[in-house]
């Protein structure tokens, strides 16, 4: 599958894509999306850790709980932190959304994909 596949999704006249390079596909996106949370996290963390001077411990307790969505552990003392956490909040909320899709993505397209197939019939062109 180093061809590429796993982000060019198939027309909707091809035929679906195999099982197994489906799960490929489905893999690909998720460690994309892991990238993307591990790169959030490790700048939450580095911003907690500077802005607030938090052990790297407090700081990855915080920056996971906005990633998560439910808000910091910790309410921040300086200016500088309060406009980190708050920056750092909208951020992890924009995260959230490009995950999802990132994860669902694959899934979606493929429901869509068959529903085509279905629509169409095996002799359509």
């Amino acid at each position: 599958m180093g061809d590429g596949r796993a982000f060019r999704y198939e027309h909707r006249r091809q035929r679906l894509l195999g099982r197994r390079h489906f799960v490929r596909r489905l893999l690909l996106h998720f460690t994309l999306a892991a990238g993307i949370v591990l790169a959030s996290l490790l700048a939450g963390m580095a911003g907690y850790a500077h802005f607030e001077q938090l052990s790297w411990l407090d700081a990855f307790l915080n920056a996971a709980m906005l990633l998560g969505g439910m808000g910091p552990v910790e309410s921040p003392r300086t200016d500088a932190g309060k406009l980190f956490a708050g920056l750092y909040a909208l951020f992890a909320g924009l995260v959230f959304l490009v995950v999802a899709g990132i994860l669902l993505g694959p899934v979606v397209h493929r429901i869509m994909h068959r529903l085509h197939l279905e629509e169409e019939g095996p002799g359509s062109s």
